[in-house]
């Protein structure tokens, strides 16, 4: 259990936290830092100096700066994966409308963050580039897990290939719009969904009429 001394205007108050708390503290003000600045523009030195540790200590809980902020991302991953997840008291197109909704307002919260994560120079890193894979995969499985077909249907190849080509459909048209909003909010989430019943009705029409019910 580490000890730290936090000054606080003339106060110092000593804080003690396991090496969990520790580690989840310095995730969550990552986190924090990720909704205005790039993953790769974030300064270890000041979130140790937030945290009230040093910048020595900081390593003592993640190797590697590399392994601080695949943390980070993994946190902000999943916060937005439980942003995403349907609201089961919803019927099927109310239900997709509004997962859709919540999704852009999570990514216009930390639309920073997220487009350097598809686009900037961290793009590249392998590491990094599967962590947003997993995202991808795991947004897929969210949709998939929710609509009326049998276990077999949600193996069609033709099926899974459509439903990730919407996932990647969606980021890069929300990152335009994020980009230069030339459409309104409503009209962007219109957009997506009806882009995902279009699929849905090439590959499976009866999946498209449950999900305009």
């Amino acid at each position: 259990m580490d000890e730290v001394s936090i000054s606080q205007g003339e106060t110092a108050k000593r804080v003690r936290l396991s090496p969990d708390e520790r580690r989840a503290q310095l995730i969550t003000l990552g986190v924090k830092m990720l909704g205005e600045r790039a993953i790769e523009d974030i300064p270890v030195s000041e979130i140790a100096a937030q945290a009230g540790i040093s910048r020595g200590l900081l390593f003592h809980y993640f190797p590697t700066k590399q392994d601080f902020q695949l943390a980070v991302v993994q946190q902000a991953n999943a916060e937005l994966l439980v942003r995403v997840v349907p609201d089961p008291s919803l019927g099927l197109a109310d239900m997709l409308r509004d997962s859709v909704s919540r999704y852009i307002d999570y990514v216009s919260e930390n639309r920073t963050s997220y487009l350097a994560l598809l686009r900037g120079p961290t793009s590249s890193d392998p590491a990094l580039a599967e962590m947003v894979s997993q995202t991808r995969r795991a947004i897929v499985d969210i949709i998939l897990s929710e609509v009326p077909l049998s276990d077999q249907e949600r193996e069609d190849p033709r099926l899974l290939l459509s439903v990730r080509g919407w996932v990647a459909f969606t980021e890069e048209t929300t990152l335009s719009w994020l980009s230069e909003e030339t459409i309104t909010r409503a009209d962007l989430i219109d957009l997506l969904v009806e882009s995902l019943l279009a699929l849905s009705t090439a590959v499976n029409p009866a999946l498209a009429a449950a999900l305009r019910s």
